[in-house]
């Protein structure tokens, strides 16, 4: 992999949050957990992290919140019966306090994106419904939703519902009067061979047929709710171009930003679990060393 020559993307980037610090004296600069060139880790609440990125910064947000499912029920998780609460994190405060809490923080990445910006949020049921009103509360601009279909998704133990085997990911831009960047030639007729839903040559639909995280992304473990290099470096590569600044504000164990390394892109990811964060150290330094990554 070639480097490119995006150094001058951070030197900006740095040089608008100096000037943002200086004209809101009042904002406390919170020092990287981790950083290296084109890849920047912050430890802490989204929220409070995100007041001190310069506004119209970010070109791309990929964002998947807390889904509020721990409520004591359970999964299957290689072939056993386990409990689904995945951290305190997850935790639910009732309807009406999550979805103040989802327009929260959306409003919060709306003001760092640029005019042309777009945001990318997963979930499932749990959470995807409140997100996608949120957005619209906040002005965004819906351009899609994707089926993210799993192919190997794990069955249902109560044998009372249907096999969950999708995620939902929300794809909006900033403004609707906006030009958000769409890579239609790739998404077409690039190469998507693992994906059995994708025909050479037609256009991509809005239903994706990517397996979860194979085994080789959870070298070093795995967050709970890991999603998969393939599904990232689609996102990545279809609503960004190369020098661009990419944004996670629930970063887990940073697969948008290793992706967004290797694709060539800047990367700027936010947790409160510094577990999680030094999960995400291990994944970068092991992909700085091997220059590959699965896809």
């Amino acid at each position: 992999m070639t480097e490119p020559n995006i150094s001058i993307t951070w030197r900006k980037f740095d040089r608008a949050m100096d000037e943002y610090k200086q004209l809101h004296p009042t904002i406390r600069s919170t020092k990287p957990y981790y950083d290296k060139p084109r890849f920047r880790l912050y430890l802490g609440n989204c929220l409070e992290i995100l007041r001190e990125l310069p506004e119209n910064s970010i070109d791309m947000i990929f964002a998947d919140p807390p889904y509020f499912l721990s409520n004591g029920t359970f999964t299957c998780q290689n072939g056993k019966m386990v409990s689904v609460k995945k951290g305190d994190w997850d935790l639910g405060d009732g309807t009406k306090r999550n979805f103040e809490f989802h327009l929260e923080w959306i409003m919060a990445c709306k003001r760092v994106l640029n005019p042309n910006g777009t945001i990318w949020i997963s979930g499932t049921y749990h959470s995807i419904y409140q997100c996608g009103f949120a957005l619209q509360v906040a002005g965004f601009h819906i351009l899609n939703d994707i089926a993210w279909f799993k192919p190997n998704a794990s069955p249902n133990l109560s044998c009372r519902f249907f096999t969950a085997s999708h995620e939902t990911l929300i794809w909006a831009r900033k403004d609707k009067k906006a030009k958000h960047t769409f890579n239609y030639d790739l998404m077409k007729n690039g190469n998507w061979n693992s994906d059995f839903i994708k025909k050479p040559r037609n256009q991509m639909r809005s239903v994706w047929a990517i397996g979860t995280p194979k085994s080789q992304e959870k070298k070093y473990g795995k967050h709970p709710t890991q999603k998969p290099t393939a599904l990232l470096k689609r996102v990545i590569l279809a609503g960004t171009e190369e020098g661009n600044m990419v944004m996670d504000p629930f970063a887990g164990s940073s697969t948008t930003g290793l992706a967004a390394y290797f694709l060539g892109r800047n990367f700027i990811g936010i947790d409160i679990n510094q577990e999680f964060l030094n999960l995400s150290i291990n994944r970068f330094e092991d992909l700085g060393k091997n220059l590959k990554i699965d896809v």
